[in-house]
C-alpha cells in the first residue's frame, strides 16, 4: 500500500506562486513513477505533470507547460509541483498519485492506483 500525502495548496492572486508538496510511503519511493492531477467543480480530472521513478523523465500537460514545474527529492520521498504565474483557470482540488514502475507515457489517470486526499488551489483575478 503506498500511502500519498499533498501540502501547500491555498488562495493566491492571478500572476502568483505556489508550491505543492507529496510525501509517499518510504519503502516504496524508488519504484514509483509519480504525477500530479487536477480537478475542477464539474470537469474532469485532468493530468498535470509526471516525473518517472528515476526523475530523468518529466511531463506536463500543454496549459502548464513553461508555468509549472515537477520535481522529486529522493532523500525526502518527496515530489514537488512548482507553480509560476497562476491564471483564474488553474484553479482546482490538486491530487497527487503514484504508480509502480514500469512509468506509462503520457498522463492517463487510469495508470495510477494510488491517490493522495488533495489539496485545494484557488486563484483569483
Amino acid at each position: 500500500e503506498v500511502q500519498l500525502v499533498e501540502s501547500g495548496g491555498g488562495s493566491v492572486q492571478a500572476g502568483g506562486s505556489l508550491r505543492l508538496s507529496c510525501v509517499a510511503s518510504r519503502y516504496t519511493w524508488s519504484s514509483l513513477c509519480m504525477a500530479w492531477f487536477r480537478q475542477a467543480p464539474g470537469k474532469e480530472r485532468e493530468g498535470v505533470a509526471f516525473v518517472s521513478s528515476s526523475g530523468a523523465s518529466v511531463d506536463y500537460a500543454d496549459s502548464v507547460k513553461g508555468r509549472f514545474t515537477i520535481s522529486r527529492d529522493s532523500a525526502e520521498n518527496t515530489v514537488a509541483l512548482q507553480m509560476n504565474s497562476l491564471k483564474p483557470e488553474d484553479t482546482a482540488m490538486y491530487y497527487c498519485a503514484a504508480a509502480y514502475t514500469p512509468c506509462a507515457p503520457g498522463l492517463s489517470a487510469s495508470f495510477y492506483h494510488y491517490w493522495g486526499q488533495g489539496t485545494q488551489v484557488t486563484v483569483s483575478s
